[in-house]
């Protein structure tokens, strides 16, 4: 890991979004519904985000552990994509732009994992930050 023991904590934030494409507008409506087997489909995928990003660190061996202040998990449908949304905050000395996006990959995981069952055409696209602020420099891609 890179010593970070001379910086001085801040306020942190990132975003990061996955795209979970599905192969029909049945799925989408199961979703809604409540009529997939394995569950609700929202729910449940927010718990494996949410844990993904607290277990972050635990997982990438240069990621550090740190105090998770907030994560947030948002989704939207566009026909048959569903964006997923993941936002951290931190007051510590490094940024929370991998543990966002490693968040957002484990709820679209966990979404294709869920609605394997029945749509054989889940695709999961574009996992990428979309916005970081504190440190020594800002990203906003929206």
């Amino acid at each position: 890991m890179v010593d970070i023991s001379h910086k001085k904590s801040t306020d942190r934030f990132a975003k990061a979004q996955a795209l979970v494409e599905v192969g029909s507008l049945a799925t989408i409506d199961a979703i809604k519904r409540g009529k997939v087997p394995k569950g609700d489909v929202f729910e449940m995928s927010k718990a494996a985000g949410l844990l993904g990003v607290k277990k972050t660190a635990e997982l990438l061996p240069d990621c550090h552990p740190l105090p998770i202040e907030f994560t947030g998990i948002e989704y939207s449908i566009e026909e048959k994509t569903i964006r997923i949304e993941v936002s951290v905050k931190t007051h510590y000395k490094t940024g929370v732009e991998v543990e966002a996006m490693h968040g957002a990959s484990l709820v679209a995981l966990n979404m294709y994992d869920m609605l394997k069952p029945i749509d054989k055409k889940v695709v999961i696209r574009e996992i990428k930050l979309l916005k970081k602020t504190g440190g020594k420099s800002d990203i906003d891609q929206n």
